[in-house]
């Protein structure tokens, strides 16, 4: 699984709490939106956050797995959460349909990359 290739995102991003949904930007260039009963969460570009918010968290940065990951693929973020977490490296992680992000403060993403690179991961 270590010959995965692993894709700097180039921005910083944020994760937040908004009230509506409609205090979202949908023509951005980059979000996740997570709805439930209980909440509405949104990670997005730092610049991009709306105004009004109920709860931000500044300073993330991520990276993505290349390409598009069969359903069937079993483990592949539990081995770099693993890998992560033994290097005392916290994540906050996000799937889409085709893949997974995985985004780290911005003051450990160098660590990250180093450590994943040690591990046989490319990183681009």
């Amino acid at each position: 699984m270590s010959n995965l290739e692993l894709k700097k995102l180039p921005y910083k991003l944020t994760v937040c709490k908004v009230k509506n949904v409609s205090d979202i930007d949908m023509q951005s260039e980059f979000f996740f939106i997570g709805k439930t009963d209980e909440e509405i969460s949104l990670v997005c570009k730092t610049e991009d956050t709306p105004q009004e918010t109920i709860e931000r968290d500044d300073g993330w940065k991520g990276f993505r797995i290349s390409g598009v990951l069969d359903f069937s693929l079993i483990g592949i973020l539990s081995k770099l959460s693993g890998i992560l977490a033994e290097h005392k490296i916290g994540i906050f992680a996000v799937s889409t349909y085709n893949t997974d992000y995985i985004l780290v403060k911005e003051e450990n993403f160098e660590k990250a990359l180093n450590v994943l690179a040690e591990e046989g991961y490319t990183i681009v």
